[in-house]
């Protein structure tokens, strides 16, 4: 198994396209990044912990490859926006590539370069390519939060404007 480690917002919004992708076993919701053990999600709502949002990725590489994963990671934000993600804004929203070695660095690198030359996007996709160090998963009621509370999940999707980005750059892939 191998891991892949994303954040791009709120990470009720990352789990749900990857959880039926062929060789993924595992999304898990939590915190990346930051300089304090185990931090609470009130904690990381300060701002003051250096933590983002994240989802980790438990995945096969012999069914999926990190590149493949990229595909549907870009596919789920605003990768031009590093300030957060949409009305979520703060240090704990800004999206980040959290690399594991250095192929997944350099893949991501090409990623991100491809996207641009691309042009799919207005603006320069400007994620971050950042040096794994740290996970904690998040509070129980965080995982799997787009199961657990459906309703609440789709209107925060519609109203925070993320599904409306995704919609307008790749049609309607991506919940």
């Amino acid at each position: 198994m191998a891991y892949a480690t994303l954040a791009g917002g709120c990470f009720w919004c990352m789990v749900k396209p990857f959880t039926s992708y062929p060789g993924i076993e595992d999304v898990v919701s939590g915190y990346s990044g930051g300089h304090i053990e185990n931090p609470t999600y009130e904690q990381v709502c300060t701002n003051q912990t250096g933590h983002r949002e994240a989802v980790q990725i438990t995945y096969n590489p012999d069914i999926t490859s990190f590149e493949n994963i990229l595909d549907v990671y870009f596919k789920t934000f605003d990768p031009t926006d590093n300030k957060g993600q949409f009305f979520d804004r703060g240090e704990s929203y800004e999206p980040a590539i959290f690399y594991h070695d250095i192929a997944q660095k350099k893949a991501a690198e090409l990623k991100i370069q491809q996207l641009n030359e691309q042009g799919i996007f207005k603006k320069t996709v400007i994620t971050p390519i950042i040096e794994y160090k740290n996970f904690y998963p998040a509070e129980t009621y965080h995982q799997d939060y787009y199961k657990k509370n459906p309703q609440h999940y789709e209107r925060y999707q519609q109203g925070s404007g993320r599904k409306g980005f995704i919609e307008s750059h790749w049609g309607g892939h991506n919940d």
